[in-house]
């Protein structure tokens, strides 16, 4: 008899719960790298910032990665599939990536005509950077998984687990179950935004979602809230082909009882 797993099994709630405790050590660590930006002294200062910047993502990614490979190991143990798989860690991202976001995050610095003073500047750059280093901190933990996946001949596939909170694409992303493996599984056409060749689905900034491995010989089934968004989606967007978003969105903020975040 097949045993069943969902997105909210205990191993996907220790997982969750494994990264949220990396990002708030992340954050942490980068607030405290804040005070390398000198106001007085951007061109000198900033390129500082993003090197010690780029020293945190390694490390705190080097820890995201070898958290997932751990929990992917003992997923597959406890399937009870066959031989031995090495699930190894994900290599560090390039300087290049690192690089990009963070000189994203302080874009709004070299503003000369800008109305919002420089000080508070630096305030909006850092919760850009916070929220932009989270992302390629859990992204390394979320490729370590699905690159797994990818090659572990008893991985079935791998389902998204969304948080109770999470945006209005990520809850619908849940909703599909384990059905990520692929592009040609996952549905290239699901929203071209958030495809691409690093991935069959995107993760956006301060995306807490974890990749939930499925083996030969277990069930997937979607945990109660997530069958309710599929409930929610298939009542109210399946069907307006274009406007299936805008509308399960709609029917989370009316019909759901776990809030969206304000940016949804």
């Amino acid at each position: 008899m097949p045993t069943r797993i969902s997105d909210a099994s205990p191993v996907a709630a220790r997982l969750r719960a494994r990264q949220s405790l990396l990002t708030r050590l992340l954050v942490r660590d980068l607030r405290g790298l804040r005070r390398l930006i000198d106001p007085e002294r951007l061109q000198d200062s900033v390129p500082l910032w993003m090197t010690a910047v780029r020293a945190l993502v390694d490390q705190y990614g080097a820890a995201s990665a070898s958290v997932a490979s751990e929990s992917y190991s003992r997923e597959r143990d406890a399937s009870g599939v066959r031989g031995v798989f090495d699930p190894h860690p994900s290599d560090p991202l390039p300087d290049e990536q690192v690089d990009k976001s963070l000189r994203w995050a302080v874009a709004d610095l070299w503003q000369t005509d800008s109305e919002v003073p420089l000080d508070l500047r630096v305030g909006q750059a850092q919760v850009r950077a916070e929220a932009a280093v989270q992302k390629l901190v859990a992204d390394q933990g979320r490729a370590t998984m699905r690159k797994a996946v990818a090659r572990d001949r008893e991985a079935v596939a791998y389902a998204r687990a969304a948080a109770l909170g999470a945006c209005s694409f990520c809850k619908l992303m849940a909703t599909r179950g384990a059905v990520y493996k692929s592009a040609r599984t996952a549905g290239r056409d699901a929203d071209e935004r958030f495809t691409g060749d690093a991935s069959v689905v995107k993760f956006h900034d301060n995306c807490h979602c974890a990749i939930i491995p499925v083996f030969r010989g277990q069930q997937f089934e979607l945990s109660p809230h997530a069958a309710e968004w599929d409930r929610l989606y298939r009542e109210y967007a399946q069907g307006h082909s274009g406007d299936q978003l805008r509308r399960f969105r709609r029917a989370l903020a009316e019909h759901d009882s776990n809030p969206l975040p304000s940016s949804s």
